[in-house]
């Protein structure tokens, strides 16, 4: 529970009818009898706006400079949420940060499933992370943080707050270029992950992609890294490999997820966590959609839609190079790469051409992306549809684009969530 009676690193008045929370939020949408809101400044207006409607909706509290009932009163909300956040961190026994170009939420997942940890939810903000660590600080257990970042100087500001006790970085490779200017640039900003504040040691681990980046950093995966499974198998029903004598099993995952348990069985053994333990729940994982899940049917659709750099594309083609029947990649754009958007789509394109035997693309590399190009998701999801027969298997991957509206998703070729329902509403009306 979030108290707001319980003594705060900072100074505020608190009204006689707020109450303890469950959650903290940003958004009052989500604001609710168990979920207290926050004022934040915005870029376009401030949270202030939506305090009534917080309040409306029943929120236990509201953290605001404003005199209203159940308020958290403060000067400046916002650092206020941040000095709280950095209180709660500090009291537990181990916080895991995890960065990188592709692969961070399914790290994420794998290591907090080997280490019985509670770990971020879909969002990897400034805000959503200073409202887990208030959240889940004080439960005792190790945290897993996802940290993100598309600016110069953001890795510093998140690991000045989140404190890790491990940095992950998992990948590098070209994504968030328009901020971060070049790979030299990427690898300089996630290396920050790597490095302690005020005299912190922190443990750094590297995933096998991003190890030439980060010499003399100790590595995971597979092959020539510091911590390495032995045996993998790759199969369309899943990835078996060893670590230390202890066989693995991850139903519907490929070499990406066995990576990623591989990092959470290092994480595990250091944390005294037994293996054999630690890679029972690693079998039961669950990602979250659009990070490649598995849909098998009379044909079966890859749901690997939720983002896209040319390191995670790659990476999910691979995948799917390995499955049998008729491999079809479905491809949209990768947003944020800066001025050589166009070379690095057409690299991804002819990549997909040497690993899928039918090409879509769609938006505005759809050419270089697919031999089959459409401008819009509508006219490519129509020829999907025709197209699709038993015994295919559907990669289906592009940047979300979440912040655009309808009409833009539809031309620039995001959105592909609505190509992953189409396909399972037809394959399920048989």
């Amino acid at each position: 529970m979030v108290d707001p009676f319980c003594a705060l690193p900072f100074s505020a008045a608190v009204h006689p009818e707020a109450r303890p929370a469950r959650r903290l939020t940003w958004d009052s949408r989500e604001a609710s009898p168990d979920v207290a809101f926050v004022a934040l400044p915005g870029e376009s207006m401030h949270g202030n706006r939506f305090v009534e409607a917080a309040l409306a909706a029943g929120a236990p509290f509201v953290l605001t400079d404003l005199d209203v009932p159940r308020a958290v009163r403060v000067p400046d909300a916002h650092g206020a949420l941040l000095a709280w956040a950095r209180a709660e961190r500090a009291r537990s026994p181990l916080v895991v940060g995890v960065t990188g170009s592709a692969g961070k939420t399914t790290a994420k997942s794998y290591v907090a499933a080997a280490l019985d940890a509670q770990f971020m939810p879909v969002f990897n903000t400034m805000p959503a992370i200073a409202c887990f660590l208030i959240e889940c600080g004080g439960s005792g257990r190790p945290l897993v943080v996802e940290m993100g970042i598309d600016r110069v100087g953001e890795m510093a500001e998140l690991v000045d707050l989140v404190r890790p006790d491990v940095g992950v970085i998992t990948s590098i490779g070209p994504a968030h270029l328009e901020q971060l200017g070049s790979i030299e640039g990427i690898v300089r900003e996630k290396g920050v992950i790597l490095r302690g504040v005020d005299g912190r040691s922190v443990r750094g681990l590297v995933g096998a992609q991003a190890a030439d980046f980060y010499p003399g950093v100790d590595s995971y995966g597979f092959g020539e890294v510091t911590h390495a499974g032995e045996a993998l198998t790759v199969s369309p029903d899943g990835a078996s490999f060893r670590f230390a004598g202890v066989p693995v099993t991850l139903p519907l995952a490929a070499r990406v997820q066995a990576e990623a348990a591989v990092l959470a069985l290092v994480l595990a053994r250091e944390a005294g966590v037994p293996l054999s333990e630690a890679a029972a729940r690693l079998a039961a994982v669950s990602v979250p959609g659009g990070r490649y899940r598995v849909h098998p049917g009379r044909f079966t659709v890859i749901d690997d839609a939720y983002n896209a750099s040319p390191v995670a594309v790659r990476a999910a083609l691979d995948a799917l190079s390995g499955w049998s029947g008729r491999r079809i990649s479905v491809l949209g754009r990768m947003l944020e790469l800066g001025p050589t958007e166009r070379e690095l789509h057409a690299g991804v394109g002819e990549y997909a051409r040497s690993r899928a035997d039918l090409t879509f693309g769609v938006g505005a590399f759809a050419a270089e992306l697919g031999d089959r190009a459409f401008a819009s998701v509508p006219e490519l999801v129509e020829a999907l549809l025709a197209e699709v027969r038993d015994g295919d298997v559907l990669l289906v991957k592009g940047s979300r684009g979440i912040s655009w509206t309808p009409e833009r998703r539809a031309q620039e070729g995001v959105g592909l969530d609505v190509v992953v329902s189409a396909l399972l509403a037809a394959r399920d009306a048989g």
